[in-house]
């Protein structure tokens, strides 16, 4: 029997005379969403429970008075992987979601001295870095060479479980540490093609895609910024949270059900087998359990602690974990027509910003600050005449030192006097709507363990088979997919997370996977050789 206490409420179960094998998915994030587009083209029965009144997690929207906000990622890279799966279940994502290219695909500008603007075409990168550092300049192209080499010899580690330590000894990947260097991080990679610390800036800062700094971060995420000029930077029309609802819809079209504003209480277990979950609407039952909810939160707040063995709440309390963001989502009248789509500032003290956030947990003096100006794209995101600003500036995450009730009016006037430093003036008499999210709100609200947005820290430490395992080692029927779990975060690493659950998952029942396609292996489909639509801004 279930170790649960027995509920008064009804059991729900599989419909009678239905045989398929079946399976409960905890948050309807994006990589729950692809596993549900995979299972369900498989033939599972599958049910997607989600706590909120929207899917999408942390890739959902806000959206209130005719304006609309990504509530978490803006930028849509690397759309290969979910091009990958919307093929494999026989649709065609950029019909099913429409999206722009971007270019420009942002624009930095440097607390430090002047600005790049950062294109994909790389005779515009080229002439732009040359303005900071002719020498620079003449490295991009090697750059861009030596790491399309990195990804595509690293592909298959990211498309693989890594169920032990065994793993690491695949003589492939062990012929690829000189290529990898694992000793470097990011920052010191980049060292080896360009001297100018800003244009080192510019194609390491988006370690803090992963919420990490670019001088802990290890070298190989230096792909990150690669993917951007081979793969693009890319604007959903509707934003990042209509990908989410597009795959929902999707999903359910395969024979997906999911289940909104339905709060998962627990798991149930046999022993240490799960074979379903209490909600707030009874009691359901499967043959397997996949969590898509924070890791470390769903962990401590849905599984008996004694139950897990290398996982405990002791455990999962020492681990590291990435830095959280003060978030500002405004609605403001008129344009910034001449305002980039994309655009980062940086700290004069680029260094010292970071050690505020990671080593001293404290306010930021001069905040790095990213603000995303969509409407210049897509105009559907506000009413006619109005913009959304979504701004957003990384912190630490929860800490003793910080107290965001306190904190919040006062950092809140500091990130609005770092907007005009990026040419958006007179912001605050212009403000129509606006919402405030703290790493406390992280927390408290989207149940993301001590606010760190972008999940466990991507050091050595917690990657490959050191992270949390898609089959989970520490229980039965259970499975995980997401940014806490391998291969790590960012939306892309997330969907592939997704297809290699699903792999495992059908493999573990007995049901056919091969359709799936094997880690490293070669595409049935080609990426498109042109956008669907190119855009500047």
């Amino acid at each position: 029997m279930p170790s649960a206490a027995t509920s008064a409420r009804p059991a729900r179960h599989t419909p009678p005379g239905d045989r398929r094998k079946s399976v409960l998915i905890i948050g309807a994030g994006p990589g729950g969403l692809a596993a549900a587009l995979m299972l369900g083209k498989a033939g599972l029965n599958v049910r997607v429970i989600e706590r909120l009144p929207r899917v999408g997690g942390r890739c959902s929207a806000v959206e209130a008075d005719g304006f609309r906000f990504d509530l978490g990622p803006t930028f849509f890279l690397y759309p290969k992987v979910l091009e990958r799966i919307f093929h494999l279940v026989g649709r065609d994502l950029h019909a099913e979601i429409p999206m722009a290219r971007l270019d420009p695909q942002y624009k930095l500008v440097f607390g430090s001295g002047g600005d790049l603007i950062c294109s994909p075409d790389l005779a515009k990168m080229e002439a732009e870095v040359a303005k900071l550092n002719p020498a620079d300049a003449r490295h991009v192209r090697r750059f861009i060479a030596e790491n399309r080499v990195k990804l595509d010899r690293f592909r298959p580690a990211l498309e693989s479980p890594f169920n032990s330590w065994r793993d690491l000894l695949s003589w492939d990947l062990i012929k690829m540490i000189p290529l990898l260097r694992p000793w470097k991080s990011v920052n010191s990679e980049l060292g080896r093609y360009f001297a100018d610390p800003r244009v080192r800036l510019a194609f390491t800062f988006q370690a803090k895609y992963l919420g990490m700094s670019p001088f802990n971060c290890p070298s190989l995420f230096s792909i990150l910024s690669y993917l951007e000029y081979d793969y693009g930077v890319w604007h959903p029309y509707g934003g990042c949270s209509a990908v989410s609802e597009g795959m929902a819809r999707v999903a359910e079209e395969l024979g997906a059900t999911v289940s909104l504003e339905e709060e998962v209480k627990e798991v149930l277990f046999d022993g240490r087998k799960a074979v379903g979950v209490r909600t707030n609407e009874g009691d359901h039952y499967a043959d397997a359990v996949i969590i898509n909810a924070d890791f470390a939160k769903a962990m401590t707040r849905l599984v008996p602690n004694a139950v897990r063995r290398r996982w405990t709440d002791a455990k999962i309390a020492r681990k590291r974990y990435s830095c959280s963001t003060f978030m500002m989502y405004l609605g403001v009248d008129g344009l910034y027509d001449d305002v980039a789509h994309h655009t980062i500032y940086t700290a004069k003290d680029y260094v010292a910003n970071l050690e505020e956030i990671e080593k001293h947990h404290t306010v930021p003096v001069d905040p790095s600050v990213y603000v995303q100006n969509a409407c210049v794209t897509d105009p559907s995101l506000a009413p006619p005449g109005k913009s959304t600003l979504y701004v957003l500036a990384p912190v630490s995450n929860k800490h003793a030192n910080l107290d965001w009730k306190r904190e919040t009016p006062a950092f809140r006037e500091r990130v609005l006097k770092q907007l005009p430093k990026l040419g958006i003036e007179g912001v605050e008499d212009r403000i129509r709507y606006e919402k405030v999210v703290t790493p406390d709100d992280w927390e408290n609200t989207y149940e993301v363990y001590n606010g760190a947005t972008f999940n466990l820290a991507h050091n050595l430490g917690q990657m490959l088979h050191l992270r949390p395992r898609n089959r989970f080692e520490d229980l039965q029927n259970v499975y995980l997919v997401g940014g806490g779990t391998h291969p790590g975060s960012g939306l892309p690493v997330i969907y592939e997370s997704a297809r290699i659950t699903s792999r495992l998952l059908l493999q573990d029942l007995g049901e056919d996977a091969s359709w799936l396609g094997e880690p490293g292996a070669a595409d049935a489909f080609s990426r498109p050789t042109s956008t669907p639509a190119a855009v500047s801004g």
